[in-house]
């Protein structure tokens, strides 16, 4: 099965804002963002869409396939940071909460909210279902961070590997779900 994941178009949050699972407006340019993700995706067939439940993707997969079923899955939610949702990630890393869970992010949670290693383990188990269907190309409108776990889950990199690898707003990845593996934390 090929999984194509699509991070959401760009939000209107100031910049070093963490906002994890908050729902955020999206930017001034989502139709412009949209309509070249649009074009990317042109000639494409998907068995089924999925899209995390937050409004930054299910306006944008709602955009793409307005004829579709556009399953919203909660799995698919970016990691959420608890307390430090809409705080600034300058205040969060200089926090001594902040020290601690940047020193250890796979395991640590953030305070009220999850650890990568959480993330993963809701990933994962979003993957488990897929494996039992007999669809061969899906889609999903997500977030970074479930982007990145589908790099740890899929493409065997280590979360120090996926979490330095840049994804842009409306960026476009695929995934060969033939053979997942323990993610390596």
């Amino acid at each position: 099965m090929i999984i194509t994941a699509i991070r959401h178009t760009s939000v209107d949050v100031p910049s070093g804002i963490c906002y994890g699972t908050t729902d955020v407006p999206l930017s001034k340019t989502f139709g412009d963002e949209a309509t070249l993700i649009l074009r990317q995706l042109k000639n494409q067939h998907f068995d089924r869409i999925f899209s995390s439940p937050v409004s930054r993707c299910t306006t944008l997969a709602s955009r793409i396939f307005p004829e579709r079923e556009v399953i919203s899955d909660q799995r698919l939610v970016e990691l959420n940071f608890g307390d430090w949702e809409m705080q600034q990630w300058e205040t969060i890393f200089n926090s001594p909460e902040g020290k601690a869970w940047f020193a250890n992010y796979t395991l640590a949670s953030c305070p009220n909210g999850e650890s990568f290693a959480d993330l993963i383990s809701r990933v994962n188990i979003f993957l488990d279902q897929m494996e039992t269907t007999e669809d061969h190309q899906i889609i999903m409108v997500t977030h970074a961070g479930v982007i990145r776990t589908l790099m740890c889950l899929l493409q065997h990199k280590t979360p120090e590997e996926a979490f330095h690898t840049p994804l842009k707003f409306g960026e476009i990845l695929n995934f060969n779900y033939a053979d997942p593996q323990p993610a390596t934390i």
